[in-house]
């Protein structure tokens, strides 16, 4: 790998520690940590956060405590001190998950993790955000091993990053001192490909807004009463083709969506293969693809209450609900965004019907200094863990709303994106699964980055 005898220790050491590292993430993978009570017990993230508290302590970490946060989730926080003088790095990533979605649809259950005939460990939470724990495991381990760990590190683990409620945002904001550092690792990102080092340079900002459209005081006969009677589920299907222009783009009244991406480019022909998209199936939108995941907002239709086609009843529906995902590019202020949609929404609601919008979750879009000193210790990191290959920096078209409370809280301090989400994951989508390899790989480049800006 190297020339560097305590760089190809910390790879053997990393190298022989994965069995081990598969292990545990089997075990925090085994919790529905899912942070909506309406669909997994709160136990379960509980469990969750009381394991990753146990870790933490199993490490050598001090003042290890599950943090209350105004959501009404947990976070897990933890101390290890480094030599006097040196540098602090605070590691993030979060142990809540996204919903297994259709469990039909997965070949092996979600929530066990799998390894199958490609080599890939399945399971929710595997990558993302899971994996990213046992990642920054790794990496302090492999350097305990090889001399110790250089500089003081704050592990924060949050548990309600994929609802987009805010908890450990606002805790922070209540407690500034809590995670101050001289730099920030989000383990909650990925490669562009497997294989090629990646930090993420920019991330959109988000807002989550339901809709709901009331027309009657009840479902009424189709066949007596329709052509006439105001049919709510029907103004909502206009409300929500709004939206979007004729080739797909995004369409919010007063909103900016002509922003260009400059940088790592991204091929339509790969982005249709990381997509999965059907053959004869053209992409939305127009300009280059990483214009349109990476720089331009996007909105999205989560979910529609309506009544399912099985047992559905000849009726003009009286009511209808909508989950509406709106990403926000950098350089866009995700209030004002809010704002703008919420207005466009009522605007667009037909027939005179009674709309309400309601906010679900917001976060502010994050850029980050590529030009900072830990992004040049990343740099050697990479190139060392990745033999023959530079670092790469791309964008990423979802939403960590803590970058920016951070970046907001902590000017001065630098933060760096990386993690196990690269395209073969399939986070958020059923048959979610992490590279090993890219586990190992990250874990050394992880510790590497470490060694090298404790001596920047």
């Amino acid at each position: 790998m190297t020339a560097d005898p305590i760089a190809e220790a910390v790879a053997e050491t990393v190298a022989r520690l994965m069995p081990g590292a598969r292990a545990q993430l089997a075990e925090l993978v085994a919790f529905r940590s899912v942070a909506d009570p309406a669909q997994f017990p709160r136990s379960e993230c509980e469990a969750a956060a009381a394991w990753c508290a146990d870790a933490l302590r199993a490490e050598g970490f001090e003042d290890v405590a599950v943090l209350d946060t105004p959501d009404g989730t947990q976070s897990v926080y933890g101390l290890l001190p480094g030599p006097v003088g040196a540098p602090t790095v605070l590691l993030y990533a979060h142990y809540d998950v996204q919903p297994p979605l259709d469990e039909d649809a997965w070949v092996t259950p979600p929530f066990e993790l799998t390894e199958r005939e490609d080599g890939r460990w399945y399971g929710r939470g595997a990558a993302d955000c899971k994996g990213g724990f046992l990642m920054h495991l790794l990496a302090l381990r492999a350097l305990r091993a090889n001399g110790g760990v250089p500089v003081t590190v704050k592990m924060i683990l949050e548990g309600s990053e994929e609802q987009g409620t805010g908890g450990l945002e606002r805790y922070a904001e209540e407690h500034p001192e809590l995670l101050t550092a001289d730099a920030i690792v989000i383990g909650d990102s990925g490669n562009f490909r497997e294989g090629l080092p990646t930090v993420t340079a920019t991330l959109r900002g988000m807002t989550l807004v339901r809709v709901a459209v009331d027309t009657l005081e009840s479902n009424l006969h189709s066949g007596q009463f329709g052509g006439a009677a105001p049919d709510a589920l029907a103004a909502l299907v206009r409300v929500l083709d709004s939206l979007r222009a004729e080739d797909g783009s995004t369409t919010v009244d007063g909103l900016v969506a002509d922003q260009t991406w400059e940088g790592l480019a991204y091929p339509e022909e790969d982005f249709r293969s990381d997509a999965k998209v059907l053959d004869g199936v053209g992409l939305i939108g127009s300009g280059a693809v990483a214009d349109r995941v990476w720089a331009r907002p996007a909105v999205t239709v989560l979910g529609i209450d309506c009544p399912p086609v099985v047992g559905a009843t000849p009726s003009v529906q009286a009511s209808a609900r909508a989950l509406i995902s709106l990403r926000v590019p950098p350089g866009q202020d995700a209030v004002a965004a809010t704002e703008l949609l919420m207005a466009h929404v009522r605007a667009h609601t037909p027939w005179g019907a009674r709309v309400s919008v309601e906010q679900q979750g917001q976060g502010q879009a994050f850029r980050a200094d590529l030009g900072s000193p830990a992004y040049g210790a990343m740099a050697d990191a990479m190139r060392v863990a990745y033999p023959g290959q530079e670092m790469q920096a791309a964008g990423m078209g979802g939403s960590i709303p803590l970058c920016n409370t951070l970046a907001t809280l902590y000017p001065e301090t630098e933060i760096l994106l990386i993690g196990l989400s690269e395209p073969k994951a399939r986070i958020h989508a059923a048959n979610e699964s992490v590279s090993p390899e890219e586990l190992e790989r990250l874990s050394v480049t992880e510790a590497l980055f470490l060694r090298n800006y404790a001596g920047r």
